[in-house]
């Protein structure tokens, strides 16, 4: 069986190299590096450092290429050779008017080409049937015994094979014995042969290889009668259009036709019985449409006639001819000579001869029904020489998009899971099983050999147009860049001028899952370098170039047939094997898998393939390096031998780095020496065999210059440069030296030489080359002799430095002799700058680093033994004087006792200035330091200085610590210790007394004090303890001073002392007796603010209790408010302009109240003036100017919403203000008043910026003043609220005085006449019209039957649960105000004519009420007086109703909601949370959604 079936062994892993960055930098000469150990694999991989990840440069949406079709199991060749076989036999039986049909063994399709192998190999037909050896050769063919398999192998093979085999022997063919097979077991038995499905992908129009593509076409659609006849075409059920199976067996469409040649034809009655049906020639006959005429029978005309079917040529030409006597003579048999017979006499498709169906070897059981040729025929069409396997280009153009989304969809449904999911080892075993199947064809697409110099690089690339980013720039300039590396100046294709794609030039690959790249070697067998920009991986196999030749003679004798008719097969790239194949040869292979963003290495003649593991991009290119040299030239010759044309002219490359011998590298002059002196050895060699030929003539010829089909050998093919041989009379071609004896058949004196270089210029050229590369061994002789010093005199630091700089610009190779003088030289430098060091300034010296005593006699000592010699030696010995004189004036006074602390210190200066560190001046040193410690220790402690603080203290103990130990030293650190541990202790007892939160008394802390005292050092807790008992006896003295002072103290200086008294860590008994009237005094502050300040008020309690002195501003009124609203408050002591220190005195106090109140009515009269003198509202929105009133809104108020503020006569939307709640104010007064009397409606209007505050009852203010008598503690607020409280009486008293006065008492009599008369009309109609209801129920007068109703449901509220009362009462304000409402047009006034002399005081009075923030009965009375005095202000009354309506409307959704939240906690109390609905209802606000508010002074 196949040796692919079995399971795929991977091969051995290649060598993996990850360069560092340093040597990443240098890519050829890394490559050069690892080249000992990767040449041996063949193949390697690198993996560049991590941070190296180069752009991708191509234009993605600009790319558009045509790949490559590939049928994979033609790519193998073991398989590809069985494919041809079958093709070859398939062919022959078809050229006999049959069909091939491959049988099936065993339920697997039976490998005829192993088994015509296996057969020639045991000896042959004959043999095997004489021995009975079949079973062997199903032993060998991998089936299982005993299940008489030979016999049915024999049979196949005798029916196929064996007839093409003789046939190809060129012997008869002779009949052989067949047995009958019923059709249908025959039909089971065999399978189609599978090729047309191989060819199913429509080849491209400007394919040049058309494999099996002519000769193979689709077959016809069968008819419907052919499909019922064939047994076959029953069980395929194949109707569609396209290719289809072979062996289909297709009969004649025309039925008449048919029967007619069954008719005429008896020849069946001689072979078979009628119910018998022979085995057909191990065939199934096919026949075209076109094949009608193939028997020559006496078909009458009319027959003729009924034939619908095309004929073909010579059938037509028989029908012309019928009747002539040419057409008589021609039906002769070949064979036999006679023409008898005809109705069993064909005639050959090709070449029309006649032939008996009984006289051919093997005799035709029955009539071929298609194309039938003759034996001479089908030999003559199997001599043609077959064409040659190559790729056919795809016929559809891709996108990167495009391709990337069919190699994606392909391989996801090929392997049922996602792309990404699918392992490589997988992807690998089912490539090489699909190589290795014959009937399984699977068919690829791959974009290889995409030109970049077209398409763009993957690689950012230098232009003239430089618009790239400085990263691109990096890596457009990067050796490893495959469009820099191939043209790098130790790489030797830089001295080719022209773009070789492909080998200078990259080439771009876009592969799919399956696509392939096939076994093969680079051109001029140079190297080659791959890199992955994205995408799955490449699988690479290699084999190294030792084994190149192994690998080629294994291929050539497992494939003959392969080679015979191709023997330049592996130049060509359309060829795999299997790896496992060749190593089972001996072969050594390896393997890698290259991932994006890696690189892959092939070296000279190491043969390599692989294929794709899914979509991915890939660019390669080739290079060559010094090393190539001799297997480039190795390759030329190979090439010769093979007769392939050369990419390049190696003699032309070698000759052209040759003639600039200064620009190579030296390793590159080396090499190209070598190749260029086996170069000219052999020309000169080759010219001598010319001449001896006798050829004499020649002529220069500029080769270069010449197109390479010019010049190249018409024998050999290879690309002339140094030489050729041309003729006169021959122009039209030319020979290399090699094969001069193949240009022609002229006279050598007709032929000529034409040279590019003579004998005399090659050796000079070589002489060049000679000096450039032993450029080196010269100057390598000089470094040696100057290192060595074997002249016994040294040379001098520069001429090492030339040598050093002769190396650089000859850029000879990094050797050891060039290490050891870079080393010597930085040896010499080290020892120079050590020397400058020594003999410099002090300055200059600081910097470096000291040379000890031992260090300074090596320098001495290692400068001496430089091969060159050093002119500052002398300056060193002296330096090593001056430090051993010093040593020893230092040991005499260190012996001396007790030593001198100047004369040490001179020493230690002196030894400074050496610039050696010498050991003497250590001792030296720590003299010095313990004479310095023990001075500042004296000096800390001494009675007489200054304290020193803990921490100088601790700085000495450490101090003495690092300094030498010594007897005095010791008992100073013993002394400093003691006196640290008790200072120490000490400071904790401060630090407890500070911190602990029981304080302690002021005579603890005093004791303390004056026990610390007694130590010699600065202690910071102490001190800070000392400051608090001084701040705690301030504090006693103030709190002593304030509190017998001749008033109460203020609240501020009480609030100042506890915050001082808080913060003291003392404990102080006055504290807490001031932090109690703190908090009285504040609670006091909190009831006023209650009482006075409306929720939520920008004003605070002061402001509100002391006059507005700036209110004749209007600017600065709206001004103040705005900013108090924004919470820019200023200082409560600016409010009467009095100081902090001002507001301690009560006399000051009241006299600026004073001022205040003259002030306030002052610019009240000033602002209403101002605002009378506006125009009032206008009908619609205007813009704003300094002559119309402006709203807190900043617009102008305009329409029927505007109200007019009583006080100030200013204008403002009602949306913006809060307003007076009518029905309320109803209620309370309709127990005595009638609801016609309009004048006691609550229609009075203030603004917020006159009525600041709630407005308190003068019985509530009197009962603060009470409380505020009792506190011990003076306040701003107080003395304002006592100030207040006297302007409020004295106005009470001026106005009672007002009302008590006979004209205003007559007034009041008349109005109460009035509302006597309203009161006794409304309950006389109210008993007429309902006599039940109580005539006390004012509140339903004037409006019928409903009045009632709504008086009950007000009553029945008390009996209701909160919600449920305020959803009632909600219901019957809702009708109440549509009873206001109603009674507006009934309203009259006005009631009473107030005289001048009245109504001026009055209108007084009420100014001055109006401006204190008090309620009083008076000013009621007042205000009811001037409203009867005038007619009622409906459209304020109505504005009020409206603005009531919409509230009330607002309020009923949130009883609502908040019905429901009381149901859901039963145990909140109801009727507190419906009254705090209602005042959260009635709060002032800005800007409020229903548009209306309440007027806060209401409530």
């Amino acid at each position: 069986m196949d040796s692919g079936a079995e399971e795929f062994l991977p091969p051995p892993e290649c060598p993996v190299f990850e360069p560092t960055r340093a040597e990443f930098r240098d890519p050829l000469g890394y490559i050069a590096k690892i080249r000992p150990i990767a040449e041996k694999s063949g193949i390697c991989k690198i993996r560049p450092p991590e941070d190296w990840q180069p752009p991708f440069a191509v234009e993605v949406d600009n790319f558009k290429f045509t790949p490559r079709i590939q049928r994979l199991n033609e790519l193998e060749a073991q398989t590809r050779v069985k494919l041809n076989y079958l093709d070859q036999i398939a062919k022959f039986w078809e050229f006999q008017g049959s069909s091939l049909k491959i049988p099936s063994v065993e339920r697997k399709i039976l490998d005829l080409f192993s088994l015509s192998k296996i057969v020639l190999e045991e000896g042959g037909y004959e043999a095997i049937c004489k021995d009975r050896r079949w079973a062997r050769v199903a032993q060998r063919l991998n089936y299982p015994p005993g299940k008489n398999i030979g016999s049915l192998l024999r049979s196949h093979y005798e029916h196929i094979i064996y007839p093409y085999e003789m046939f190809q022997s060129g012997a008869s063919l002779v009949e052989c014995n067949t047995h009958q097979v019923d059709s249908e077991e025959k039909d089971k038995e065999y399978k189609p042969h599978s090729i047309p499905p191989r060819l199913s992908v429509k080849p491209s129009k400007f394919s040049s290889y058309s494999r099996r593509a002519k000769r193979l076409q689709p077959d016809p659609v069968p008819t419907e009668e052919d499909i019922e006849k064939n047994p076959e075409l029953k069980k395929l059920q194949i109707y569609g259009a396209g290719p289809k199976m072979m062996g289909l067996g297709l009969m004649a469409k025309d039925k008449t036709l048919r029967k007619k040649v069954v008719k005429h034809n008896r020849l069946r009655n001689s072979v078979r019985d009628k119910e018998e049906t022979i085995y057909p020639h191990p065939v199934t006959m096919k026949e075209e449409p076109s094949g009608c005429g193939k028997l020559i029978s006496t078909l009458s005309e009319e027959d003729w006639s009924q034939t619908e079917e095309p004929c073909t040529q010579m059938t037509m030409r028989l029908q012309k001819n019928h009747s002539s006597a040419q057409f008589i003579d021609s039906r002769v048999c070949r064979m036999c000579s006679q023409g008898d017979e005809d109705d069993k006499l064909l005639f050959c498709d090709g070449c029309d001869d006649n032939y008996h169906v009984l006289c051919l070897l093997p005799s035709l059981p029955e009539i071929p029904r298609g194309i039938w040729r003759c034996p001479k025929c089908v030999m003559a069409e199997f001599k043609k020489p077959p064409e040659a396997f190559g790729f056919e280009q795809a016929s559809r153009q891709y996108t990167l998009q495009s391709f990337g989304e069919m190699a994606d969809s392909f391989k996801a449904n090929y392997f049922n899971m996602p792309v990404h999911m699918v392992p490589t080892e997988l992807v690998e075993k089912e490539f090489w099983r699909l190589l290795s199947s014959v009937e399984e064809d699977v068919t690829v697409e791959y974009g290889a050999d995409i030109h970049s110099k077209e398409f763009g690089s993957g690689f950012p690339v230098s232009s003239s147009k430089g618009n790239l980013s400085p990263e691109e720039e990096e890596y457009a300039t990067s050796g490893w860049n495959l469009n820099v590396m191939p043209v790098l100046d130790q790489s030797v294709l830089c001295h080719i001028n022209a773009d070789i794609s492909g080998m200078k030039v990259p080439w771009l690959y876009v592969g799919m899952v399956f696509s392939a790249f096939c076994w093969h070697i680079e051109d001029h067998w140079s190297y080659s370098i791959n890199y992955l920009h994205w995408g799955e991986p490449k699988t690479w196999y290699g084999v190294p170039s030792l084994a190149a030749e192994h690998l080629e003679e294994v291929m050539k004798r497992l494939t003959p047939e392969l080679f015979d008719s191709q023997p330049d097969l592996l130049h060509q790239l359309v060829t795999l094997m299997n790896p496992n194949t060749l190593m089972s040869h001996g072969v050594p292979v390896v393997r890698t898998n290259q991932c994006a963003g890696e690189f892959v290495i092939t070296f000279p003649r190491a043969y390599h393939s692989g294929f794709n593991q899914g979509y991915n991009f890939a660019e390669a290119v080739n290079f060559c390096t010094a090393d190539w040299l001799p297997a480039g030239r190795q390759c030329i010759e190979h090439y010769r031998q093979l007769r392939r044309y050369c990419v390049f002219s190696h003699e032309e490359l070698i000759c052209k780095m040759a003639a600039f011998p200064e620009k190579l590298d030296l390793n590159l002059a080396v090499a190209v020496y070598k190749e260029m002196f086996i170069m000219v050895q052999e020309e000169r060699r080759l010219r001598k065999a010319l001449l001896e030929k006798g050829i004499t003539e020649a002529e220069r010829e500029a080769f270069e210059l010449l197109p390479d089909d010019e010049r190249q050998c018409i024998k050999c093919k290879t690309t002339c440069f140094l030489s050729a041989l041309a003729c006169y009379d021959c122009p039209e071609g030319l020979v290399c030296l090699s094969h001069i004896n193949d240009l022609c058949n002229c006279s050598s004196s007709r032929q000529y030489l034409r040279y590019r270089y003579t004998l005399d210029e090659l050796p000079t050229m070589l002489h060049k080359l000679k000096i450039r590369a032993e450029s080196f061994d010269s100057w390598a002789n000089k470094v040696r002799v100057a290192l060595e010093v074997e002249k016994g005199q040294k040379c001098s630091f520069e001429e090492l430095r030339s040598l050093e700089s002769e190396a650089r610009e000859k850029q000879f190779p990094n050797s050891e002799l060039l290490q050891r003088l870079k080393n010597c030289l930085n040896e010499a430098e080290t020892c120079a700058s050590q020397v400058l060091g020594l003999v410099s300034g002090q300055e200059a010296r600081a910097e470096t680093p000291q040379l000890t005593v031992t260090e300074l006699r090596v320098l001495l000592e290692q400068m001496g033994n430089l091969p060159c010699a050093m002119d500052q030696i002398g300056d060193v010995k002296d330096v090593l004087e001056q430090v051993e004189a010093y040593q020893a004036e230092a040991r005499e006074v260190l012996a001396s006792r007790p030593p001198s602390v100047a004369l040490l210190r001179f020493l230690l200066q002196r030894g400074q200035q050496l610039g050696v560190e010498v050991p003497e001046a250590h001792q030296l040193q720590q003299q010095v330091e313990q004479a310095r410690w023990l001075d500042e220790v004296k000096q800390a402690v001494a009675p007489s200085a200054q304290r020193g603080s803990l921490v100088i203290m601790q700085g000495l103990l450490v101090t003495g610590a690092k300094v030498a130990s010594s007897p005095s030293v010791d008992k100073a650190r013993a002394e400093l210790q003691e006196l640290l541990t008790i200072a120490e202790r000490w400071e904790e007892k401060a630090h407890f007394c500070l911190e602990a939160s029981q304080k302690h008394p002021p005579a603890t802390l005093e004791t303390i004090i004056r026990e610390a005292e007694n130590i010699p050092v600065h202690l910071p807790n102490i001190e800070a303890l000392k400051e608090a008992l001084t701040k705690a006896q301030a504090w006693i003295a103030d709190v002593d001073e304030i509190q017998n002072g001749d008033h109460y103290p203020c609240l501020d200086d009480l609030e100042g002392l506890v915050a001082v008294g808080r913060d003291l860590p003392v404990g102080l008994e006055a504290l807490r007796q001031l932090e109690l009237q703190v908090v009285k005094a504040h609670s006091w502050r909190e009831k006023a603010s209650k009482t006075f300040l409306k929720k939520n008020s920008c004003y605070t309690l002061l402001e509100v209790l002391c006059p507005c002195a700036d209110v004749g501003s209007e600017s600065i009124r709206r001004s103040r408010w705005i900013d108090k609203e924004l919470g820019l408050c200023q200082s409560e002591t600016e409010l009467l302009g009095l100081s902090a220190q001002d507001l301690r005195d009560p006399g000051s106090v009241t006299m600026a109240f004073k001022v205040g109140e003259q002030k306030e009515k002052e610019g009240i009269l000033q602002l209403r003036r101002t605002n009378s003198a506006k125009p009032g509202p206008l009908p619609s929105s205007t813009t704003a100017s300094s002559a119309t009133s402006m709203c807190l809104c900043g617009q102008v108020p305009a329409g029927v919403g505007a109200l007019q503020c009583d006080l100030c006569r200013d204008w403002f939307h009602g949306q913006c203000v809060s307003v007076p709640r009518l029905l309320s104010s109803l209620t309370a007064s309709s127990t005595s008043s009638p609801l016609l009397a309009w004048w006691e409606w609550n229609t009075k209007f203030l603004c917020p910026l006159c009525m600041r505050s709630r407005r308190p009852r003068l019985e509530s203010i009197l009962a603060l003043l009470v409380s505020l008598q009792r506190l011990p503690v003076r306040l701003p607020e107080g003395e304002a609220l006592q100030c207040l409280t006297e302007r409020a009486i004295g106005w009470q008293g001026r106005a009672r005085q007002a009302l008590a006065s006979e004209n205003v008492m007559t007034l009041l009599g008349q109005l109460s006449e009035v509302r006597q008369q309203l009161q006794a009309e409304h309950r006389s109609k109210e008993s007429l019209t309902h006599p039940s209801v109580p005539a006390s129920e004012p509140l339903k007068e004037g409006h019928g039957k409903d009045m009632p109703k709504v008086q009950r449901l007000l009553e029945n509220t008390d009996s209701m649960t909160s919600p449920e009362k305020v959803a009632v009462a909600q219901g019957s304000q809702k009708t109440e105000l549509g009873l206001l409402s109603s009674l507006l047009p009934q309203l009259t006034g006005p009631i009473l004519e107030l005289p001048e002399e009245i109504r001026v005081p009055l209108e007084e009075l009420m100014l001055e009420g109006d401006l204190l923030e008090v309620t009083l009965d008076e000013n009621y009375s007042i205000w009811q007086l001037l409203q009867a005095g005038q007619p009622p202000d409906l459209k304020r009354i109505h504005t009020f109703l409206e603005a009531e309506k919409l509230e009330h409307q607002g309020s009923w959704k949130r009883v609502q909601a908040l019905g429901k939240r009381q149901q859901r906690q039963q145990k909140v109390n109801l009727g507190r949370k419906s009254e705090d609905l209602v005042q959260e209802d009635i709060e002032p606000k800005k800007a409020r959604s229903l548009g209306f508010k309440p007027e806060e002074g209401q409530e």
